[in-house]
């Protein structure tokens, strides 16, 4: 795969309504449009990202246009913020304003399972195939997604520093377990009186919490002043909090259906999936495509990290994308 042309990448930015939630869609390349059976147009393969959590689709905006730029720009790369972790823009409210109650618990992890799907159902057409590229608990989704959907046609699914069991005795999870699960409420009142910063402060705010890394992707932090939104981190909280006591045992039975469709990328200082997980599931499945990274990069490489984790990307898609 070529790195691309420097030409412009076309983005195109959608705040929708999915399941009666507020939700960021993020697009690169002409393709607006993938709902549309009979079109001659359409692409045969979508690049759909399934993010982590803050599930903010701007932290991944350097990530989807080097994605489009290594794939030749030659198929659609799409990512879908979770439900409710953006702030909608003025005249958007956080939940539609109808009688129809779209789904139960929308902000909860198996609600945002339901969430993707449903976009899916509603936005893309069934005959074009996918390429799931999951990040943290979007590793987790897109599991359930497989198992509760055999009918999408998931190409490969890549699993990025998968949080997809023992969350809670994790080491970082052995930390925010009790703030998340008992203490969460306690953040709401801070977060409320930040939110009436000006924009520049918080922002200067969030360039001093980054301070530690040598480089920071400029769209993570205009991002991460959403997280100045109690909506927004009430939702975060709460989707967290959920994972600690849902996400337990790690699915092999859907694994090893789905094995030769995954691609498995584990950290090898990841306090959320630390190194034994890795060492455990390679032992399980030994014929499974499961990788240690050899670059020292962070579980949240959004931030520092995106072209790196894009290139490597599409050299392990190399194979599959020559197949089509």
């Amino acid at each position: 795969m070529r790195s691309g042309s420097e030409e412009p990448v076309p983005l195109h930015e959608e705040f929708i309504y999915c399941c009666g939630a507020a939700t960021h869609v993020l697009k690169c390349g002409p393709w607006k449009d993938l709902s549309k059976d009979e079109s001659k147009n359409l692409p045969r393969l979508l690049f759909m990202i399934i993010p982590g959590n803050p599930g903010l689709a701007g932290y991944y905006k350097t990530f989807i246009q080097a994605l489009y730029c290594g794939l030749n720009q030659q198929y659609p790369v799409w990512v879908v913020s979770h439900a409710g972790h953006c702030k909608p823009p003025s005249g958007m409210e956080m939940i539609e304003d109808t009688d129809i109650k779209e789904l139960e618990d929308v902000f909860g992890l198996n609600g945002q399972v339901e969430h993707k799907l449903n976009f899916l159902k509603k936005n893309v057409s069934k005959d074009i195939k996918l390429v799931l590229i999951a990040h943290s608990i979007g590793c987790y989704i897109t599991l359930e997604m497989m198992k509760r959907a055999s009918e999408l046609q998931v190409l490969r699914s890549v699993l990025l520093f998968p949080t997809i069991e023992r969350m809670a005795q994790s080491p970082q999870g052995k930390l925010m377990t009790p703030l998340l699960c008992k203490l969460r409420y306690a953040l709401y009142m801070p977060v409320y009186l930040l939110s009436f910063l000006p924009e520049g402060v918080k922002a200067s705010l969030v360039r001093f919490a980054l301070r530690g890394m040598k480089t920071c992707d400029e769209s993570s932090i205009t991002t991460s002043i959403n997280l100045f939104s109690v909506d927004c981190i009430a939702n975060i909280l709460y989707m967290a909090s959920q994972e600690m006591m849902k996400v337990v045992e790690r699915d092999s039975t859907t694994i090893k259906q789905n094995l030769k469709k995954l691609i498995f990328y584990y950290g090898t200082g990841d306090s959320w999936c630390p190194q034994h997980y890795y060492d455990e599931i390679k032992m399980d499945f030994p014929d499974g495509d499961i990788r240690l990274c050899e670059k020292g990069l962070r579980h949240a490489f959004v931030l520092d990290a995106s072209k790196e984790m894009a290139a490597m990307i599409t050299d392990w898609l190399q194979d599959d994308l020559t197949k089509l």
